[in-house]
């Protein structure tokens, strides 16, 4: 299992981690054996999203220190059903029920629930939410603060509230072309997807670029986009992706430190554990991203790799992402200005022979990038 920085909270968490939809109706030693199978696999991250106390029961239980959990404020159980609220008393309440069914005294990173519109993250300043987060976390009941969020507008604002420290965001190469909306039903709904879509939506670059520069680390949900992109029939390309190219798309975008992956059984874990071990051609996307008929990715880079091997030893997709960043924030930040210094060899070496644009699947201008890098940076 690989390990990545979760942003600047000094976790270091699996990049293959844990949903916790896959427990509802489990017993003890199901429970137990799916979390002993992930442990075993290297992970040590979860997500606890659910307000189903069976669920939470079930993980405290079992847990047995093994895992950094990232558990939901505001998300209660009521009636029989989960319900998002945003009342801070009913708020307090239900963290304190939170912590005695997972069986915790800390929580490593507590998400403030579900924020998709501007006006709701209004609501949870106004409502003195996070205030209590920020709490919570100067007295050590909390590790690091984050946000769950589908829409890119939003999760944006709340970044740039300087407070949140891991976003939870839904990444997947469908979704990411789906412009900003406050009902998060029409990232999937059909009529989204009936005409061409052309590149990523330019608010969720933006979104996943302020969050690398500003050390806010990103934990994945939908990567799988609730299965449909595994169908060719449901999805919305119009073709089937593995699950290992969907892992390795959104594990290669800014910001992006692990994946939270439900399964029901051990085996559905399994499958995601196998990216660990998956070759570079089965993690490949880049064909199948050129084959999709009503998506389309020219100019636009997608970090694939496939630019290489460059006569003089350039990684053109790192220098791509640090220019990326660069235009995006409309200067040079000094962390992406060093991460490019250490790079073994720099955009100025370009020897302008084309051969990473012949390669290409997206037709993007790697030269012009490499001059506009050499400008950015100085060399």
């Amino acid at each position: 299992m690989k390990y990545r920085e979760l942003g600047k909270t000094g976790l270091s968490v699996s990049e293959i981690a844990l949903g916790c939809e896959g427990f509802a109706g489990k017993t003890d030693s199901q429970a137990d054996e799916l979390l002993s199978f992930a442990a075993d696999k290297g992970m040590n991250y979860m997500d606890m999203y659910t307000a189903d106390p069976a669920v939470r029961t079930v993980v405290g239980r079992n847990n047995h220190g093994r895992f950094h959990i990232q558990g939901h404020l505001c998300s209660v159980w009521q009636d029989g059903q989960y319900k998002r609220i945003r009342d801070l008393r009913q708020v307090k309440q239900g963290f304190s029920v939170l912590m005695d069914e997972l069986q915790l005294s800390f929580l490593d990173v507590g998400m403030i629930h579900y924020c998709d519109s501007l006006a709701d993250w209004q609501v949870i300043i106004d409502n003195g939410i996070l205030d209590y987060a920020l709490e919570l976390k100067k007295k050590g009941v909390i590790g690091h603060i984050g946000l769950s969020s589908h829409n890119p507008v939003a999760a944006m604002r709340a970044v740039e509230s300087g407070s949140v420290e891991v976003l939870m965001f839904s990444v997947n190469p469908c979704y990411d072309l789906q412009p900003p909306s406050e009902d998060v039903e029409n990232l999937w709904a059909e009529s989204a997807y009936e005409h061409v879509l052309y590149n990523m939506d330019p608010e969720r670059q933006k979104l996943y670029e302020a969050c690398a520069r500003a050390g806010i680390g990103i934990s994945v949900m939908k990567v799988y986009a609730g299965g449909d992109l595994l169908d060719a029939s449901l999805s919305p390309a119009g073709i089937a992706l593995t699950p290992v190219q969907c892992l390795h798309y959104a594990l290669t975008r800014p910001a992006v430190a692990t994946i939270m992956c439900g399964a029901h059984s051990v085996e559905e874990l399994a499958g995601a554990v196998a990216y660990e071990d998956a070759s570079d051609a089965q993690k490949d996307y880049a064909a199948s991203f050129a084959s999709m008929s009503r998506i389309h990715w020219e100019g636009h880079c997608m970090y694939c790799g496939h630019c290489a091997p460059c006569p003089v030893g350039i990684d053109v997709a790192q220098v791509t992402k640090y220019l990326n960043l660069c235009k995006a924030q409309g200067t040079v930040p000094e962390t992406v200005r060093e991460h490019y210094a250490t790079l073994a060899n720099h955009a100025s070496s370009c020897i302008g022979c084309g051969a990473c644009e012949k390669r290409c699947p997206f037709k993007v201008s790697v030269r012009e990038n490499m001059k506009q890098a050499s400008a950015v940076f100085g060399f």
